[in-house]
Parts: C-alpha cells; structure tokens; sequence
C-alpha cells in the first residue's frame, strides 16, 4: 500500500535576521546558539486514493538557532539605495536525523487508536547541532 504522508511543524520562530540589524560595526556582541524549543508536531498519513487514514500528533523537544549576529548598514555611492548591507544570521551549521515518536494517534472520525501498529508513529527531522552566524542570503554552505 502505497502511503503520502504530510507534516505540519507548529512553531512560532522569529528570523534571527530581523532582531540582529545593527548600524555601528564590530559590536563585538554575537550570540548565535543552539537553543532547546518545544513544538507541536502533527502528521497526517493518507492512503493512495488520498483518504485520510490517521493523524498523529505530539509535542515534543527540538533543537533550533537563536540569537544576535553583527551586521551593519554603512553609507555607500557606489550602491543604488545609497546603504551598504551586510547582514549575518544565526543559521544551522550542522544537521543530525532526529526519530521522533508521535504518540497522541488518531482515525478520521477522531477515535484514540489503540492498536500496537497504529498507536504511534515515527518520524524523521533533521535538526540544528551547531549554529553560528551566516552571511544572509548564503546558501552555498
């Protein structure tokens, strides 16, 4: 049997980049880390006609980038709007498998399943073990 399955992350994350503009160069204050953040994870499993056969969900402790990266804004002739950006990020710089087992299962009708087989579900997340600051933007790493 051929299964699609969809995951929804539950999340509420602010990007590093919008808290770490700064105007005055080498601030010297950069706080890129590797944080612990809960969050509620659903997924929904279907069968190969599309019908909804289970929804699983769970909350559950990741790990996520927070924190400050220097960045500055300088008057410039050479650019169009007049400002030369350079702006860091707090980024993963290194992702490791994490299985995760989603433990609140249930049928379409909304029924706890209780069945050993459909009672939990496994799933797969790739998250941050180290974080540091990344030119925004960057994605050639």
């Amino acid at each position: 049997m051929h299964v699609q399955e969809l995951i929804l992350i539950v999340a509420v994350l602010l990007p590093s980049c919008l808290k770490a503009l700064r105007y005055s160069q080498g601030t010297g204050d950069e706080n890129c880390e590797t944080l612990k953040s809960e969050i509620h994870l659903i997924k929904e499993e279907f069968d190969e006609l599309g019908r909804m056969q289970r929804t699983c969900n769970a909350d559950v402790i990741v790990n996520k980038c927070e924190g400050l990266c220097n960045s500055q804004v300088q008057p410039s002739v050479i650019t169009p709007t007049g400002f030369l950006k350079e702006c860091y990020c707090c980024r993963e710089s290194f992702l490791k498998e994490k299985v995760i087992t989603l433990t609140h299962c249930y049928d379409p009708d909304g029924t706890r399943l209780s069945s050993p087989e459909m009672a939990t579900m496994d799933i797969r997340l790739r998250e941050p073990t180290e974080c540091k600051c990344f030119k925004c933007g960057d994605f050639t790493r």
